[in-house]
């Protein structure tokens, strides 16, 4: 057998012995690596009760509207199917530019969006708003947490639950879909200053929190997440 032949043999088994090795090493892509979370899809909802413990520790948002109330399961409010409604006009169109839209899967992921970034605002955690939220709710939010810093205090709130989700408005602009929700959650907010004293709220009392939130989304887009647009209180 001719010896360079020979050396080839030896130099192509060398060379799949340290593909191997590179493959042990560095490991192979199996579709399964870590994304960005999405919340609005359906699977990401958390049925056991997750982010509605008791125990969880969750800052009071800004441009809330409080009233006492006890807490108690929530319930998602769909439109009813077939009324031709402005709402339900808009729900089509945003089904039409975007296939895998539903109104249910939309709102229970809604519902994890919420409770993710009221809790980021509760520890302020930027990194995790950002991509959560436009630019000026972002800054608002931003602002906020500064605000909260600079004092030195603490705003906690513990969510009970939330009680409903409702869709009061659906609309397309161009390529942008956009949904409005109304919130209903219950929750004890509390106020603390550097040293641990109350200086706002009450431990004891149980408020109604009402928010409504615009999320949008560019139907064009391959991300699919929605993001927080506006907020605002029920006067």
């Amino acid at each position: 057998m001719d010896v360079h032949f020979i050396d080839i043999i030896i130099f192509a088994m060398i060379a799949a012995f340290l593909i191997l090795r590179l493959r042990s090493v560095l490991g192979r892509r199996t579709g399964e690596e870590r994304q960005r979370p999405d919340p609005f899809r359906p699977t990401s909802l958390d049925r056991t009760g997750g982010a509605n413990s008791s125990s969880d520790k969750i800052v009071h948002l800004p441009e809330r509207n409080d009233r006492a109330a006890p807490g108690s399961g929530a319930a998602i409010e769909l439109p009813s199917a077939g009324k031709g409604t402005p709402l339900e006009s808009g729900l089509t169109q945003i089904g039409v530019a975007d296939p895998n839209f539903t109104p249910q899967g939309f709102v229970e992921g809604a519902k994890v969006a919420f409770e993710m970034t009221v809790e980021a605002f509760a520890k302020g955690e930027r990194k995790t708003l950002r991509p959560l939220l436009s630019d000026p709710v972002f800054e608002h939010f931003s602002a906020a947490i500064k605000a909260r810093e600079d004092a030195k205090q603490t705003h906690l709130t513990t969510l009970v639950g939330v009680k409903s989700v409702d869709i009061l408005d659906a609309r397309m602009d161009g390529r942008a879909a956009y949904i409005t929700l109304k919130f209903v959650s219950d929750q004890v907010n509390v106020t603390k200053d550097k040293d641990g004293n109350v200086v706002d709220g009450d431990p004891n009392n149980v408020a109604e929190i009402t928010d409504i939130w615009t999320f949008a989304r560019n139907t064009r887009s391959r991300d699919p997440n929605w993001t927080l647009v506006e907020t605002r209180s029920v006067n």
